[in-house]
């Protein structure tokens, strides 16, 4: 049975973007990139709102053959693993390995990871936020930032109480921290 990982990047006070939308602030350095792609590569499958589809599809044409390894890499990682789109609003999705659901059903999530050989990632808070709320999500993977923005979007749902034990922590130079927590049952 595969693990649905919900991995994101953060402020510190828990936001993925800011109020204006902006996620500049939160561009890994060439140490966070690394540590992150050796997370990402047992990933099988991604499962995404469509805000965040529309970011991680410019993984599909770069990086150019002249970006750093650790560019190169992740764009590899992306492109090699299968993707589902949940949108009410996308016409159509516009990579390969890509399928898109108009809902995001739970009963189906829940097969796909009992059929899954690999893991399956969550990115976009809006999708993630249902599938916290659904008790599926078995791993998250938060990525917190030495930067307070003071508003945007959340990272987690409100109103969803968790109880998490912590499985690993790493600090990096730039002073980012990554926290590993599974869900308790």
């Amino acid at each position: 049975m595969a693990k649905l990982i919900y991995s994101g990047i953060m402020s510190l006070d828990g936001y993925t973007v800011d109020e204006e939308g902006s996620f500049d602030w939160s561009a890994p350095d060439a140490e966070v990139h690394a540590f992150v792609n050796e997370l990402e590569r047992p990933v099988g499958t991604y499962l995404y709102g469509r805000r965040m589809y529309e970011v991680m599809r410019f993984w599909e044409t770069e990086p150019d053959p002249s970006a750093p390894k650790h560019i190169r890499d992740y764009g590899e990682i992306w492109r090699s693993a299968d993707k589902i789109v949940y949108s009410t609003s996308l016409p159509a999705v516009s990579t390969p390995r890509t399928r898109m659901e108009r809902s995001f059903d739970t009963d189906a999530v829940r097969s796909l990871k009992a059929d899954s050989e690999r893991d399956l990632g969550i990115g976009g808070p809006e999708l993630a936020a249902q599938a916290v709320a659904a008790g599926l999500v078995d791993e998250y993977h938060l990525f917190l930032n030495p930067i307070v923005i003071g508003g945007g979007t959340p990272f987690l749902p409100h109103r969803v109480r968790l109880h998490l034990e912590l499985l690993d922590e790493h600090r990096f130079a730039n002073g980012v921290v990554y926290l590993r927590y599974a869900a308790e049952s």
